[in-house]
C-alpha cells in the first residue's frame, strides 16, 4: 500500500470509529493481531484485533459521549504513519472508576501506526493523560 493510502486508513480510525462510533469500521481496518501500545491502557491491557479498538472506543466514549478528534497533521514514510491529534469531550460517565466530573477537556496526543497490507497492525500512543486529569480536576496543575 502507498503511504497515502495507509495515512487514509488511520485518518479512518479517528474520523469514523472514534467520532462516529461506527465500531464495525475496526474489523475493516485493523489487523487480526493489532496490539495498541498505550501506556494509559487498564491493567491487562485493551486487548488484541479489532476488538482491543472496539474496547477503546468503547471505554473513552463511556466517558467522553461527546468526543470528537480532530487530525491536526500527519506524516508517513514506509509502513509507518505519524499523527497529530487534539480530542475534546465532556466527562460526563465514569473512566476506569472515576465518577464524572461534568468538565470539557481537550487533549492532544501523538499516535504512530504501523500498517500491514493496507490495515494497522500496531498502534504506539503518546498523549497528555496529566493534563486530561488536570483539566477533570482530579489532579491538582503544577506550580
Amino acid at each position: 500500500m502507498s503511504t497515502e493510502q495507509n495515512k487514509a486508513t488511520v485518518r479512518r480510525w479517528y474520523l469514523e470509529i472514534f467520532n462516529q462510533n461506527r465500531l464495525d469500521v475496526a474489523d475493516e481496518i485493523h489487523t487480526p493481531t493489532y496490539t495498541n501500545h498505550d501506556p494509559y491502557a487498564p491493567p491487562g491491557g485493551f486487548g488484541i484485533g479489532p476488538q482491543a479498538t472496539k474496547n477503546i472506543v468503547t471505554l473513552y466514549r463511556t466517558a467522553f459521549p461527546d468526543v470528537h478528534f480532530t487530525v491536526d497533521g500527519q506524516v508517513a514514510e514506509g509502513d509507518r504513519v505519524a499523527t497529530r491529534w487534539t480530542a475534546t469531550g465532556t466527562n460526563t460517565g465514569s473512566l476506569n472508576g472515576m465518577p464524572p466530573t461534568n468538565r470539557r477537556v481537550t487533549v492532544s496526543g501523538i499516535s504512530i501506526e504501523r500498517c500491514e497490507e493496507g490495515k494497522i497492525a500496531e498502534t504506539w500512543a503518546n498523549w497528555d493523560f496529566l493534563g486530561m486529569l488536570q483539566q477533570l480536576g482530579v489532579m491538582p496543575a503544577a506550580g
